[in-house]
């Protein structure tokens, strides 16, 4: 490979906007070290144009810093990616934080809607959804939670007859039917890439002929309901973009009020009575059971009910994660030591269609079918790799 045919700024770029420093990117590239150089100073030379980056080290570089191979052979550094809006409410510190990342996992998602939008609007006779930008934050929370319960075909009696995975099941199922693909991604394909559920809890697509809903799968289940109805509300106020942290901004107090409208109905809390002892405690955890929410949604309705103050239902939100928190790493160590006595579990294939959604991996397989999109193409849509797209698609490797 010729020394000039790679822009050494976008070797600067790629590497600072993954947010590696010399010394850190040098080694998980795999540079090594010399009689007079540092694996540091190796890097510093290449991105200096003092010395050739060799075609495996671009595609070293291409899988530390999570960018497409193709994207360093850019002219210039391009510009900041965009992630859409950001909702969140964050500490500076915190807004930091797995931002490389989600900056990584937002690209990725836009990169595969972009690819899913092609495909649909090949076929004949596609129309827009017209659910996408059709509300704003003036209509009233009731209303809104109507028009989307209606839309959907959503009860939540139905929604409540089995246990929470399957009342997400339920609601995924009635949301995928009306256009949105619904993912579950909390990483970027390993455990090492997980981003906390909170300074990401979700992301939203508004497009309307291809909406995406992403849902970060390191939360609890028990709040994947929620976190689904919460970026739809985006997707029917045409408003892209990613939230997590807390409600404090108008819209994402709205989209709040109406996912816990949908959720949990006003009668339910009506008899409640905040006594701040243990007895009002278990008559939160009573109505979180019956209603298979998170006891957070709970609390959160209260406060927006005027029956609780802000402060308490920081507190009860505060309380509630640091128990889940306790709770989820109990399990992880019971499910180590059960894979240790009787390994086994869910197939690959199994797990990423779950992750993917029926609704995807049924467009990207007639589309493979009828010759529409090639094995390479569509594993880019799924997030895997060409010999992998047929046992997905096919099911057999179950």
């Amino acid at each position: 490979m010729e020394r000039n045919s790679i822009n050494p700024a976008v070797l600067v770029w790629a590497r600072e906007s993954a947010g590696l420093d010399l010394a850190e990117a040098a080694r998980k590239i795999g540079l090594s070290a010399s009689r007079n150089l540092s694996p540091a100073e190796k890097l510093a030379q290449i991105e200096q144009g003092a010395r050739a980056v060799t075609a495996s080290l671009l595609e070293c570089m291409s899988k530390a810093y999570h960018r497409p191979l193709i994207a360093f052979y850019a002219a210039t550094p391009p510009p900041t990616g965009e992630r859409g809006a950001d909702f969140r409410t964050l500490p500076p510190d915190r807004r930091r934080e797995d931002a490389p990342t989600i900056d990584a996992l937002i690209r990725d998602i836009k990169a595969r809607q972009a690819l899913v939008r092609e495909l649909v609007e090949d076929d004949e006779g596609v129309e827009p959804i017209r659910f996408v930008n059709s509300l704003t934050m003036d209509t009233p929370i009731n209303i809104a939670a109507q028009a989307i319960a209606g839309a959907l075909g959503f009860t939540s009696r139905e929604f409540r007859r089995g246990p929470v995975e399957a009342g997400f099941a339920y609601l995924r199922e009635l949301v995928e039917r009306t256009g949105v693909f619904v993912l579950l991604m909390g990483n970027l394909g390993s455990s090492h890439t997980n981003i906390s559920a909170e300074v990401f809890r979700g992301f939203a697509v508004a497009d309307r002929f291809a909406p995406f809903v992403v849902i970060n799968d390191q939360d609890a289940k028990v709040s994947w309901s929620f976190t689904l109805l919460h970026e739809l509300v985006h997707i029917w106020l045409g408003e892209s973009g990613i939230s997590g942290g807390s409600a404090d901004s108008r819209i994402e107090r709205y989209c709040n009020d109406v996912a816990s409208a949908l959720l949990l109905d006003q009668a339910e809390l009506e008899r409640f009575v905040w006594t701040g002892d243990d007895q009002a405690l278990e008559a939160i955890n009573q109505i979180a059971h019956e209603a298979r929410v998170s006891r957070s949604l709970v609390a959160y309705r209260l406060f927006r009910s005027h029956v609780v103050t802000e402060i308490v239902w920081r507190t009860l939100t505060d309380r509630f994660r640091q128990e889940w928190l306790a709770e989820r790493e109990r399990l992880k160590a019971i499910e180590r030591s059960a894979r240790k006595e009787k390994p086994g579990g869910p197939s690959y294939y199994v797990v990423k269609r779950h992750k993917l959604g029926d609704a995807l991996v049924d467009l990207v397989r007639r589309s493979v079918t009828e010759g529409n999109l090639t094995p390479s193409r569509a594993g880019q849509v799924l997030g895997v790799s060409a010999m992998n797209v047929q046992p997905l698609i096919s099911g057999k490797a179950a």
